[in-house]
């Protein structure tokens, strides 16, 4: 009798062991799930701080007295980039950044509507297409991060694997979020 109640009790511990293991497991994935998610982000980020350079130096010629509108591009893209590469700034920080820099190109291309020459520029219009693109790639990215966090939130957040979390310290992720300010139209003043 005694040895079996042994025997129940050591597979009880094996099962606990078994679960405790799976449980730590899948919290790593799902982190590191969000992780790579981020690294997409970063991607085409990096991309839309290439093109940027290349789409002002095209506009420059076509648009002399919309100097303010170049000069916020310019100054979000410094301010976007130096927030992305600060370690320490919370993702709250790097999406208001990011946030102005989208709300800034929005502002741009409107301006542009009034300049047939440069609507009709080859390379502008390609530049164009390319930033759009790269824009579209970072709201998926962004809904792809956003995603993952919510699996990764939900799962360190319910029971029993809470607990588990808890214990080793698994923090919350922040959500990528849309300012109230780029929920608005963007307004074009002539």
């Amino acid at each position: 009798m005694g040895l079996i109640i042994l025997y129940v009790v050591i597979a009880i511990i094996v099962v606990i062991i078994f679960w405790l293991i799976a449980v730590y497991n899948g919290l790593i994935r799902s982190r590191n799930r969000v992780d790579e998610a981020f690294s997409d982000i970063d991607v085409q980020l990096k991309r839309r701080y290439d093109l940027i350079p290349n789409l002002m130096e095209t506009v420059k010629g076509y648009m002399g007295h919309e100097a303010g509108t170049l000069e916020k591009v310019t100054a979000a893209r410094v301010s976007a980039m130096a927030t992305h590469e600060n370690k320490g700034a919370s993702m709250k920080e790097k999406a208001e950044a990011e946030n102005m820099l989208s709300g800034t190109l929005k502002t741009l291309f409107a301006v542009t509507e009034s300049y047939p020459d440069l609507k009709a520029s080859e390379n502008f219009l390609k530049l164009q297409d390319e930033l759009s693109d790269t824009e579209n790639k970072i709201q998926a990215s962004r809904r792809f991060y956003n995603g993952n966090v919510r699996d990764f939130n939900t799962k360190i957040q319910v029971f029993p694997t809470n607990m588990i979390a808890n214990m080793l310290t698994f923090k919350k992720y922040d959500f990528f979020a849309a300012e109230e300010g780029e929920k608005e139209n963007v307004k074009v003043k002539f």
